[in-house]
């Protein structure tokens, strides 16, 4: 099994799509209730649109391999971080910030630690 995508619900679709836009993902389909993209070749993720966005603890990571220059240019373009690029004790680099409607991202770098951390299964 291969998770394929994700799907995130939205108050204001049109602040997600140029929030999305502005992260650098690309849109594949766009309606005016919802919205899907492709940051990579291999997976998608979602936006729908509702009358009420529920609260959850889903977080959406997008890996980025230069994630200090990553973060500085979207803050050049005006996106706003709650943490900065941070070594986490898991091995992993993330910075944190919200999409219009609340949902936690986190962008970050973990290289071989993302699927062969030291205390891996065997």
């Amino acid at each position: 099994m291969q998770l394929n995508q994700v799907t995130l619900e939205v108050d204001n679709i049109d602040q997600a799509r140029a929030f999305y836009l502005t992260l650098g993902a690309t849109l594949i389909v766009d309606t005016p209730h919802y919205l899907r993209f492709s940051p990579d070749a291999g997976a998608s993720f979602s936006l729908v649109k509702a009358d009420k966005v529920r609260a959850h603890g889903a977080v959406i990571y997008f890996e980025c391999q230069h994630l200090d220059q990553q973060v500085e240019a979207l803050q050049a373009k005006g996106l706003t971080f709650e943490q900065r690029p941070t070594d986490q004790p898991y091995l992993w680099r993330e910075a944190i910030l919200y999409d219009p409607s609340g949902n936690k991202i986190k962008l970050y770098w973990a290289g071989e630690n993302r699927l062969n951390p030291p205390w891996r299964v065997k």
